[in-house]
């Protein structure tokens, strides 16, 4: 059984920084793209940035040139590292891994609040 776990949340102000972790057990990591999704209360959840294993990356237009998804294959962990943040990316951000056929498997969240 694969788990997915999020750390890394809290709260900063505007213009800070945060660096998200997602890391995953009960399987061999480097097979799966790992997407970050977000979800802000009465929003639908978001996708804000994916990896793929062979490390292609591809992000939603509000966090382009801010946010930075990247993975490290030895300790099963991909990273959203989050710059310049805004009160509007405040979410529960949302790490999932899918490989071919197996997943998605989800973690249970972790809190961003932006806020002065």
């Amino acid at each position: 059984q694969v788990q997915v776990v999020e750390s890394g949340g809290g709260l900063v102000q505007p213009g800070g920084s945060l660096r998200l972790s997602c890391t995953a057990s009960g399987a061999i990591f480097s097979p799966y793209t790992v997407a970050w999704y977000r979800q802000a209360p009465e929003q639908q959840r978001e996708l804000v940035a994916v990896i793929t294993p062979g490390r292609t990356t591809t992000y939603e237009d509000s966090v382009k040139g801010r946010f930075t998804i990247s993975r490290d294959n030895t300790k099963n962990t991909a990273y959203l590292q989050m710059n310049s943040l805004k009160p509007e990316d405040t979410a529960v951000y949302y790490c999932s891994a899918t490989a071919g056929f197996l997943g998605p498997y989800w973690g249970q969240g972790t809190q961003v609040t932006v806020s002065s």
